[in-house]
């Protein structure tokens, strides 16, 4: 079924990178901290050529190569090998509040980023992983790469939609 929201509403919370045996499962890349996170949304938002379809998760598995699911209406390789590269959303609303001490970085996305001393960097234009370790874009003056983890990260204080990072103006330069 076509997806017919505000595609603004969606959060990437994965791909979708190849078929995994021959009765329509797929290989997943999660985007989440937990391998098995996917598994809590029992209807996923897959962006293929013809737009965002809403599919039903059927099966969902962690394996020790990663996880993998079953889709309904993917019901052998080929039409999962036509899913591969697809990447796998959910509505914002989907993910509710983030515990105590949690956040999501869907959040973040267009706090202001400031230094220590106040100056402003710019605001958070995304995430990207290196590994084990999250790094947050930040667009200002020029393009920045900030670690995001607590070395760097100081205060992240939602209300005041800002972040306080211990990053100088002139360490990218």
């Amino acid at each position: 079924m076509k997806f017919e929201g505000d595609e603004a509403d969606l959060v990437v919370m994965g791909r979708l990178v190849g078929a995994f045996g021959i009765q329509g499962w797929l290989k997943v890349n999660p985007f989440t901290e937990d391998a098995g996170g996917l598994a809590h949304f029992r209807r996923w938002l897959v962006h293929t050529r013809e737009g965002w379809l809403e599919m039903s998760v059927e099966d969902f598995a962690v394996h020790s190569k990663g996880p993998v699911a079953k889709l309904a209406g993917c019901e052998d390789r080929s039409a999962a090998d036509r899913l591969r590269g697809s990447d796998v959303a959910v509505p914002r609303a989907a993910l509710g509040e983030a515990e105590e001490g949690q956040l999501y970085r869907v959040d973040l996305v267009g706090l202001e980023v400031v230094d220590t001393q106040g100056a402003v960097l710019g605001v958070v234009d995304g995430f990207f992983d290196t590994g084990e370790t999250g790094v947050m874009l930040v667009r200002g003056s020029r393009e920045r790469m900030i670690p995001f983890i607590g070395e760097y990260v100081k205060d992240v204080d939602r209300e005041a939609r800002r972040i306080t990072v211990d990053w100088k103006a002139d360490y990218d330069e």
